[in-house]
């Protein structure tokens, strides 16, 4: 009978001394969830759903024309800024128009989109 009684007091001493010295062990935390900023179209209108012919009156000759099947990628580029212009046609036969643009400064750095097209618009004789 004693010998029950140990081993019961024994495995009750191990099961209760185990949770007053485990370690606490902090839980992994979920990474925070990083959404794209969300860009607004103010500043940008005589840029955007415009074909190529108007960012040529508007910039000058584009730095890059890179074309894929009906998408074409149109660059400009000053000291201030570089705008990649990118045009889809709307419908099918349909000239392309911007679509989306994205800005940056010439280290990599970025720089509001409205900001560098108005800088692009504002230097002297286009490219």
């Amino acid at each position: 009978m004693t010998k029950g009684w140990v081993s019961g007091a024994i495995a009750a001493a191990l099961l209760t001394g185990g949770c007053a010295t485990a370690p606490l062990v902090p839980r992994p935390q979920a990474a925070p969830v990083v959404r794209p900023p969300a860009f607004g179209l103010v500043g940008l209108e005589r840029v955007m759903g415009k074909p190529a012919s108007a960012l040529v009156a508007l910039f000058g000759q584009p730095d890059l024309d890179v074309r894929e099947a009906s998408a074409r990628k149109l660059q400009f580029a000053s000291a201030i800024c570089v705008l990649d212009a990118y045009l889809y046609p709307p419908a099918a036969q349909a000239e392309p128009v911007v679509r989306y643009i994205d800005a940056r400064q010439p280290d990599g750095q970025d720089i509001d989109r409205a900001s560098c097209v108005a800088a692009l618009v504002r230097r002297t004789g286009g490219k």
